[in-house]
């Protein structure tokens, strides 16, 4: 395994009524200004937005509210933020719901606190901390990003047409509440792709050196089938507790930074979805669902022995009369198989992206990672792009 210091500084609070059992012991270590940030306003229809706001307000907290972060968050809604978290001197940002919100907060904490240009210093180059980010807690209410338990933040800048992340230890929630019955109202169309999300983090992770014989490989291998399994029986039953409770643990697994120990990672097929997102808004769990078959099909040669391995132990694809090269290759078809079994888009026109969207722009846009199998150049992203609009 590669070298690594691990740290993680969030504390997790997992399980049915934990917001209302721990969110006001948990608030009372801040000040008294509270600023809630949410998304569109689903939190106002299933109950949870008055959940939480009756616990704070029975704590005595101030409450500012910071609602509408979009599911792709901007660069201009972060600072939108910071400026109201700013100007209400707010002591804590609690933010209610999935993965973008809380890219979002993070982001927000870092510029709450910071007078330069945020996006220059710490999103285009790796930012550096002479500044504590404002305290920053979370309630997930859709699992599939992992975002509670890593200082990562994917944002938007549209003016640029870049969509790029940042992982700062320094922005890790100070804590996270995960109750999985807060994931019964998310739409089935959702949480399907954001369970994908979550199964595109442990691939894009196991596919990368080194291919000896790794704890974070053999952990990987057990949270890919464990997503799977669940994924089908959340589609058949929404409010299986038991699925449901999987699939939360598995996101926040898949991204709180222990099954990258040791690993280089891929994340190229993430890069290409960031820039497709940039130019498109499209759904990221979708996006990714369309590139990965076809970007594996590129790969799949020059990482066989683990694609043969991914096949045969996630998949268990018998290798019987099978080449290396061939049981690779069934695993990338399983994966493609799985994608069409649970309703996501396979293509790009599936995902409602036209013709005259110019696909060559995005590929010479993309950030180009070296933890690949086969490193990307703009022309082989140009042609996986193509090849994801046929």
């Amino acid at each position: 395994m590669n070298n690594f210091i691990f740290e993680n500084r969030t504390k997790v609070f997992f399980g049915k009524g934990c917001v209302n059992e721990y969110l006001e012991c948990l608030s009372k270590g801040y000040g008294n200004t509270v600023m809630v940030a949410y998304g569109a306003g689903s939190i106002k229809r299933n109950g949870i937005y008055d959940e939480v706001i009756n616990i704070l307000k029975n704590s005595g907290k101030n409450i500012v509210e910071f609602p509408g972060i979009m599911s792709n968050p901007t660069y201009n809604k972060v600072l939108e933020g910071a400026k109201l978290a700013k100007n209400n001197k707010a002591d804590l940002i609690l933010g209610i719901g999935g993965g973008s919100v809380m890219d979002c907060c993070k982001a927000i904490s870092i510029a709450s606190r910071y007078d330069g240009d945020l996006w220059k210093d710490f999103w285009e180059r790796p930012g550096v901390f002479e500044f504590e980010p404002l305290p920053l807690g979370v309630i997930v209410t859709v699992a599939g990003t992992g975002s509670e338990c890593n200082g990562g933040a994917v944002i938007t800048n549209e003016e640029l047409k870049v969509k790029t992340g940042r992982d700062y230890p320094q922005c890790n929630p100070k804590f996270a509440l995960l109750d999985p019955t807060y994931t019964f109202s998310v739409p089935k169309r959702q949480m399907i792709s954001g369970a994908f999300d979550t199964l595109s983090h442990i691939m894009e992770i196991y596919f990368s050196k080194p291919d000896e014989s790794n704890v974070s490989d053999d952990i990987s291998e057990a949270l890919m089938r464990n997503v799977i399994k669940n994924l089908r029986e959340a589609i058949k039953d929404p409010m299986n507790y038991t699925a449901r409770s999987n699939l939360m643990w598995d996101a926040t697994m898949a991204e709180n930074r222990i099954i990258k120990l040791g690993k280089r990672t891929d994340f190229e097929c993430h890069q290409i979805e960031h820039q497709l997102g940039a130019y498109t808004n499209c759904n990221h769990g979708e996006g990714l669902a369309v590139i990965h078959p076809i970007y594996y099909r590129h790969i799949c040669e020059a990482g066989k022995l683990k694609f043969a391995r991914f096949a045969a132990e996630v998949w268990k694809i018998p290798n019987k009369d099978k080449t290396t090269l061939d049981l690779a290759i069934a695993g990338v078809e399983a994966l493609e198989d799985f994608i069409k079994e649970i309703g996501l888009p396979t293509t790009l026109q599936e995902l409602g992206i036209t013709s005259n969207i110019d696909l060559e722009e995005i590929a010479r846009s993309c950030n180009i990672v070296k933890g690949s199998y086969k490193v990307m150049t703009p022309e082989e992203i140009y042609e996986i792009l193509k090849e994801c609009y046929e």
